[in-house]
C-alpha cells in the first residue's frame, strides 16, 4: 500500500525538506482527524486524500496544493473549522480546503440544485486561487478510479457529471493526462458492456497492427537522422471515449477508425518542429486541408503543436504531431506546468501564458456568474461554454481571439467586451459588412459598429453560442424590461391618480411609506415595476396611496376608461408595451390598452374582439398615438384577386414603391380563376396603409381587399 514516506521520496526530487515536512505534518492531521472512518471499499479514509496528493506530485504541484489535498475533506467530513486549519497551517491552505469542500451548512431539495451549487461555490474559489480546481480535478479522479464501490445508479450519476464537467474543465486547463483518465473512467461506469468490448477489440488490433507501426516509426526516426534533425518519434494510442465517439458521430465502423496511425514527434525547438513538417511531408505526401498550425495559434488552454495528416505507404491515413518537450509538458499538465517550472524556481513563457489564460477564463467565469438569475442557469452557461473546438479570428488591430466552433458576430462582440456586444448594431467581415448572425470561420478579421442608444436584442439568443454572451444578453434585457416597466408603471399610476387631483410626486413621503407597508412592498421601483409588469391592479394602489395621504376621507374611485386622460405611446416604448397580433394596432387607429399579468400593457384596436371579452375592466387603459412616431408597424391583408403568372413580382414591385416592405406573404387558390394573397405588410400608420390599398385597388381583376383582425 502507498504511504507518506513513499510520496516524501518521491516529492524529493522537487521540493525542498522544510515543504515536505510541512506536507507530512498535514497528512499526520487528516489521519488524526479521519481516525475511525473508513471508505466504502473499507480502506480507512485517509488513503483517499493521500492518493489526491500522490496525484498532484505526478504534476510536481507546490507544497500548499499537497497540503489542500491531504486536509480536503477535514473541514466537511470532521468536526476541524476553517478557523483551526488556518491557526495550524497558514490561510492560504485553508482557503484552498474551504474552496474544495462542498456546501455542507445548507440543505437543499434538489440534488441539481445542490451540485449547481456547490459548483457555484468553487467558481469563487477558483477566482481567488485556481489552484483549488486542480485539487478539485485530482480528488474527482481518484474518487473515479475507487468508484467500484457504489451502486450502479450513483456511479452513473458521478460519471455523468465528471464527463459534463470536471472532463471538460481539465481540457480546458490543457491537464490532458487528467482529462483522457476521467473521459475513460466515466465512460466505463456509464456503459460499461461497450466500454470492455472496445478495450478488447483495441487490444486485439493493436496485435495486428504492431508491424505496420515499427515500419511507419523507423522510416520517420530514419529520416530525420539522415537530415540531422533531434526528433524523437513516439506511437500515439487513441483512448476509449474517442474511438467510441468517432464511431458513434462519424458511424464508422471500428476497423476504419483504427485504420489511423498516430504519432507524436518531440523535438528541442520551434525551428525544428517546422524543419521535421518539411522532412515529414518530403516523405509521404500531406492531406490536402488537414494541416493545423497550433504553434502560431495556440488553443485557448494554451495546447502547442503542429498537426498534419499524411497518406501513408500503404495507403493508410498518418496523423502526425510536432512539438518540442516543453509543449508537450503543457499538452499533458496544462497550467498545472506553471507550478511544474515554478518548482525548479524558474518560469516558462508557455506555462506563464497557459496561467494567465485559464484567470482570464475564472473572470469569464465570474462575469457569468453574476450575470445568471440562478445557480442551475450558471451551471447550464459553463458547460455550454466548455467546447473542446476553437476558431481564431482577428481584431482590426490584429489581435487573435478564440471562439467555439459555430460562433456568430455577436459571440465576438460580447468576447471583446460586455458593453460592446450591448451597443453592437452592423459589423465588417474582412472589410464587407454582414449580418451579425454570420458563422465565424477561422481567419477572419472583424469590425464591431456600435450605437450609444443601441440595446441588445431577444432574436439573439436564437443564434448565439458563447455562455458569456448568452448571460449577458439575458442579464441586459432582464436590466431593460424592469427599467421600462418601472417608467410604465410610472404612467400608469399617475393616470390612476390623476383623478384625485394628484400624482405620485405631490404624495407626501410618509404618506407612501404608510402604503408601501400596507402593500407589502420594499422600494417605490419594486412597486413601480411590478404595475409595469401587470402584477398589480393601478387603481387599488392609487387608492391606497391616496387613502395614507388624507387619513379617514373616502374618495368615490373613477370607473372604467372613459373620461380620464389617456397614456400617450410612440412605438419605442420597449419590452413592456406590446402591442397585440390578434388586431396589429396601427398609428391612427382608436386604441385601448389591457394590463397583462408578467407582459405589461398589450395595445389593441378599440373594436378588437379579444379586448370585449377582458373580464376586468380596471385592466383596461385608454390610449392615444404621440403625434412623433417614426416606428413601421405590422398588419395583415387578405386580396382576393385574378390569378395570372407575376402576380408576386407585380405586388411586391408595388409595395416597395410605396416604401414598403413585406413581412410575408402567401397565395391559396379559390378556383381555376381567383387566388387569395395573405400578406402581411410593415407600414408606418394608417395613412401609410391606405395609400398601399389603394395603389393594390388599381391593379386589375381585383375583387376585395380585407384588413385582418382576430
Amino acid at each position: 500500500m502507498f504511504t507518506i514516506d513513499d510520496l516524501a521520496d518521491r516529492l524529493g526530487g522537487y521540493l525542498p525538506p522544510d515543504e515536505i515536512q510541512q506536507v507530512k505534518r498535514a497528512f499526520y492531521y487528516a489521519e488524526q482527524a479521519h481516525d475511525g472512518q473508513r471508505r466504502r471499499s473499507g480502506e480507512p479514509y485517509v488513503t483517499h486524500p493521500l492518493a489526491v496528493a500522490n496525484i498532484l506530485a505526478n504534476m510536481h504541484m507546490d507544497h500548499q496544493s499537497l497540503m489542500a489535498a491531504m486536509l480536503h475533506d477535514v473541514i466537511e467530513d470532521t468536526g476541524v473549522s476553517k478557523k483551526a486549519l488556518e491557526a495550524q497551517f497558514g490561510k492560504p491552505v485553508a482557503e484552498l480546503v474551504d474552496g474544495v469542500s462542498k456546501l455542507t451548512q445548507i440543505t437543499f431539495e434538489d440534488k441539481a440544485v445542490a451540485q449547481a451549487e456547490n459548483f457555484q461555490k468553487m467558481v469563487l474559489a477558483m477566482s481567488r486561487d485556481i489552484r483549488v480546481i486542480i485539487v478539485k480535478l485530482a480528488d474527482r479522479l481518484h474518487n473515479m478510479r475507487t468508484l467500484g464501490a457504489l451502486r450502479p445508479d450513483k456511479k452513473r450519476r458521478i460519471a455523468r457529471e465528471t464527463l459534463e464537467i470536471y472532463a471538460r474543465i481539465a481540457g480546458r486547463l490543457g491537464i490532458n493526462t487528467i482529462r483522457v483518465e476521467l473521459e475513460d473512467l466515466s465512460f466505463q461506469a456509464i456503459h460499461p458492456m461497450r466500454a470492455e468490448r472496445i478495450k478488447r477489440a483495441v487490444a486485439k488490433a493493436r496485435g495486428h497492427r504492431r508491424s505496420a507501426m515499427r515500419e511507419i516509426q523507423s522510416s520517420l526516426q530514419k529520416s530525420l537522422d539522415e537530415d540531422g534533425l533531434n526528433g524523437t518519434v513516439i506511437g500515439r494510442q487513441k483512448h476509449l471515449l474517442s474511438i467510441y465517439k468517432k464511431m458513434r458521430d462519424q458511424r464508422k465502423p471500428f476497423a476504419e477508425i483504427m485504420d489511423v496511425f498516430g504519432f507524436r514527434i518531440i523535438t528541442e525547438d520551434v525551428a525544428s518542429c517546422y524543419r521535421i513538417l518539411g522532412v515529414v511531408h518530403n516523405l509521404y505526401k500531406p492531406v490536402p486541408g488537414r494541416f493545423k498550425d497550433y504553434i502560431a495559434i495556440p488553443k485557448a488552454n494554451g495546447y502547442q503543436s503542429l498537426h498534419t495528416t499524411l497518406f501513408g505507404s500503404r495507403g493508410m491515413p498518418i496523423e502526425v504531431q510536432i512539438r518540442t518537450r516543453e509543449m508537450e509538458a503543457m499538452a499533458n499538465n496544462g497550467i498545472a506546468a506553471h507550478w511544474l517550472y515554478k518548482a525548479g524556481q524558474t518560469s516558462h513563457p508557455i506555462a506563464e501564458g497557459s496561467h494567465a489564460r485559464a484567470r482570464a477564463w475564472v473572470k469569464g467565469l465570474l462575469e457569468m456568474q453574476r450575470h445568471a438569475g440562478d445557480s442551475l442557469e450558471f451551471i447550464e452557461h459553463v458547460k455550454n461554454d466548455l467546447f473542446p473546438d476553437d476558431i481564431y479570428v482577428f481584431t482590426p488591430k490584429g489581435d487573435i481571439m478564440e471562439l467555439p466552433q459555430g460562433a456568430t458576430v455577436i459571440d465576438f462582440a460580447y468576447t471583446v467586451h460586455t458593453d460592446i456586444g450591448n451597443n453592437c448594431i452592423a459589423c465588417r467581415i474582412d472589410r464587407h459588412l454582414a449580418p451579425l448572425s454570420t458563422r465565424l470561420e477561422s481567419g477572419q478579421t472583424l469590425e464591431i459598429i456600435t450605437a450609444p442608444g443601441a440595446r441588445p436584442n431577444l432574436a439573439w439568443l436564437n443564434f448565439v453560442t458563447t455562455a458569456k454572451a448568452r448571460s449577458a444578453i439575458r442579464h441586459a434585457l432582464k436590466h431593460q424590461q424592469q427599467t421600462e416597466a418601472v417608467m410604465l408603471g410610472r404612467r400608469l399610476l399617475n393616470k390612476a391618480l390623476a383623478p384625485f387631483d394628484t400624482s405620485l410626486e405631490e404624495l407626501d413621503e410618509s404618506a407612501i411609506k404608510r402604503a408601501f407597508k400596507e402593500l407589502d412592498v420594499s422600494s417605490e421601483e419594486s412597486l413601480l415595476e411590478s404595475l409595469g409588469l401587470g402584477n398589480r391592479m393601478t387603481h387599488v394602489v392609487a387608492r391606497r396611496l391616496v387613502d395614507a395621504a388624507h387619513g379617514d376621507e373616502t374618495y368615490e374611485h373613477p370607473a372604467g376608461i372613459e373620461g380620464s386622460k389617456a397614456v400617450v405611446i410612440s412605438g419605442s416604448e420597449g419590452m413592456v408595451t406590446n402591442f397585440a397580433r390578434c388586431c396589429h394596432p396601427l398609428p391612427g387607429d382608436p386604441v385601448v390598452g389591457h394590463l397583462s399579468t408578467g407582459k405589461g400593457l398589450v395595445v389593441h384596436r378599440a373594436e378588437c374582439k379579444n379586448v370585449a371579452d377582458k373580464s376586468d375592466p380596471d385592466k383596461l387603459f385608454a390610449l392615444e398615438w404621440s403625434d412623433t412616431i417614426d416606428e413601421d408597424f405590422p398588419v395583415a391583408l387578405r386580396i382576393e384577386i385574378e390569378s395570372r403568372r407575376g402576380l408576386v413580382a407585380e405586388l411586391a414591385g408595388l409595395v416597395t414603391d410605396a416604401d414598403a416592405n413585406i413581412e410575408r406573404i402567401g397565395i391559396e387558390e379559390r378556383d381555376a380563376r381567383l387566388s387569395t394573397v395573405n400578406l402581411t405588410l410593415s407600414v408606418k400608420g394608417r395613412v401609410h396603409l391606405a395609400r398601399i390599398i389603394k395603389r393594390i385597388r388599381n391593379l386589375p381583376n381585383v375583387s376585395k381587399i380585407t384588413r385582418l383582425a382576430n
